[in-house]
């Protein structure tokens, strides 16, 4: 079975300078390094999905500023794919369902940030679509969010985010177990 590394909206805008900083990014970042290392050993084929937010008044994302380059610990080489997205869902009106395909691509293997946004919105779509999906619980990040007057710490939804995509979305697993099957 094919497979492909999808990293998710890895940006500057959520790393601790950036203008929506996420909790443990630098942490996620390292463990995709980690990850993103042995695909690239093994010449498999990486894709990085770049968010730019068009909408009035964003917060982050915005077009034209730093905080949309992908970070530089993880950044892409020569032939690796990116991706412009403007909407959670990676695959939402751009090409990635149709470059897979076009790469006989079957099984993803996901990270990337915020967990509760693009990464649930993405892995689920891909399941959508027939890919067969695992992801690295430990290379995602999210942040706090508050709903009815209470506020959810981030690493409460991460838990959350995760327990609910391991329940026939994608096989969860950390960075480490992943990269210990594969030797």
């Amino acid at each position: 079975m094919k497979k492909a590394l999808l990293i998710i909206d890895v940006q500057n805008d959520y790393f601790a300078d950036g203008a929506y900083p996420l909790f443990n990014a630098g942490m996620a970042a390292e463990n995709i390094r980690d990850v993103l290392g042995r695909f690239r050993a093994e010449g498999d084929l990486v894709i990085f999905i770049k968010h730019i937010n068009l909408k009035e008044g964003a917060a982050f994302f915005k077009p034209e500023t730093s905080g949309i380059e992908i970070y530089k610990a993880i950044e892409p080489i020569e032939g690796e794919k990116v991706i412009i997205k403007h909407t959670p869902n990676s695959f939402r009106d751009t090409e990635l369902h149709q470059y897979l395909q076009s790469q006989n691509v079957e099984e993803l293997v996901i990270t990337g940030m915020m967990t509760q946004h693009c990464v649930d919105t993405t892995v689920r779509a891909a399941y959508d679509l027939g890919y067969s999906n695992i992801l690295l619980h430990d290379c995602c990040a999210t942040r706090d969010l508050a709903f009815n007057g209470e506020t959810i710490a981030a690493n409460i939804v991460q838990s959350v985010f995760m327990a609910a995509l391991s329940r026939g979305f994608a096989e969860v697993m950390s960075s480490a177990e992943y990269l210990r099957r594969t030797v």
